[in-house]
């Protein structure tokens, strides 16, 4: 799918909005994504049963959509699998030094007018954009 289409984007974007909005209230936890699957093997039980509730949301709410617009959803063939590796292992490497990922710094942090939130999200956005320009210049992988 490589067309925008502004419907979908703004229930998605609505839908993360809610989902976070009921998590702090609900639960009084922020929605990061990474912190919550960091937290999964966790040893406190009460704390470990929202956590996989949620990332089972997650998987849910991607299948359901799957299910109702297989079309949206492309196989993407022809990435080296070392390079896959290394980037999974750069994201999971980010978001430990920076604290947490895109959805709790870019969705709850600066919906919270939290400097720290600000500067990381621009800092993950300016790395999105410099990995893009070197795996589809530097490596020759394109979209």
């Amino acid at each position: 799918m490589t067309e925008f289409t502004p419907v979908s984007a703004l229930i998605g974007g609505a839908l993360i909005g809610l989902a976070a909005v009921a998590l702090m209230a609900l639960n009084g936890r922020i929605a990061g994504v990474s912190g919550i699957a960091g937290g999964l093997l966790s040893n406190t039980e009460g704390d470990r049963s929202w956590r996989w509730l949620f990332v089972l949301g997650l998987l849910i709410g991607a299948g359901g959509h799957e299910l109702l617009r297989p079309e949206t959803f492309e196989l993407r063939e022809g990435f080296p699998v070392m390079l896959l590796i290394a980037a999974g292992l750069l994201v999971g490497i980010g978001t430990r030094i920076g604290g947490g990922c895109t959805s709790g710094h870019g969705v709850c942090g600066i919906s919270r007018l939290s400097t720290r939130s600000l500067v990381a999200t621009i800092t993950f956005m300016i790395a999105a954009a410099v990995t893009v320009a070197v795996v589809r210049h530097g490596f020759g992988v394109g979209p």
